[in-house]
């Protein structure tokens, strides 16, 4: 096995920290795309804050990333994978930054207010109301909501083969 240089731990704090906030917030998403119920509200209290977080962390989680030193991919890793590996981290990063502005985006179009924390904090509008928006964006925060899904999934899957299989660093470097 090869030892590799680990990630600074800024990074790995906000790795995990964001991982079960990831985690939860999809979850709770499909729960609110289930529900009729009374848990409706609840699970929108919870979205809506949990969200603007992911928001807020993932921009600091980016401007920590590119300006910290980061381990480097093994260079016996087939190129093809090296390149989905690149590409997949874009992604994740396009995609925590994306979801929840769409979200913002769509409750902006719909005319709904934009709570945080009860009525005390509200967001303000990033869009005008227009219904056919709301329509579009939200159709577009679903379907991007399951992209995550996946993507994470294959993150935790390859985490999983530098773990398991090629015992090659690669997972020790996060944790």
């Amino acid at each position: 096995m090869t030892r590799m240089a680990s990630f600074p731990l800024l990074s790995r704090v906000l790795h995990w920290f964001m991982a079960v906030m990831i985690l939860a917030m999809l979850f709770i998403g499909l729960f609110m795309a289930s529900s009729v119920g009374p848990n409706y509200h609840r699970l929108v209290t919870l979205h809506r804050p949990l969200g603007i977080a992911i928001l807020v962390l993932a921009i600091l989680r980016l401007g920590n990333r590119l300006r910290s030193s980061i381990p480097p991919i093994p260079n016996d890793l087939p190129r093809l994978l090296r390149r989905a590996a690149t590409a997949s981290h874009i992604l994740l990063y396009g995609l925590m930054i994306a979801l929840p502005l769409v979200g913002w985006g769509m409750l902006s179009a719909g005319g709904f207010p934009i709570p945080l924390w009860g009525q005390s904090v509200l967001l303000p509008p990033i869009l005008p109301h227009n219904p056919v928006l709301w329509s579009w964006l939200r159709f577009a925060h679903s379907i991007l909501a399951f992209v995550l899904f996946g993507l994470v999934l294959a993150h935790i899957g390859a985490a999983l083969f530098h773990g398991l299989i090629r015992r090659d660093g690669v997972l020790r470097t996060m944790v």
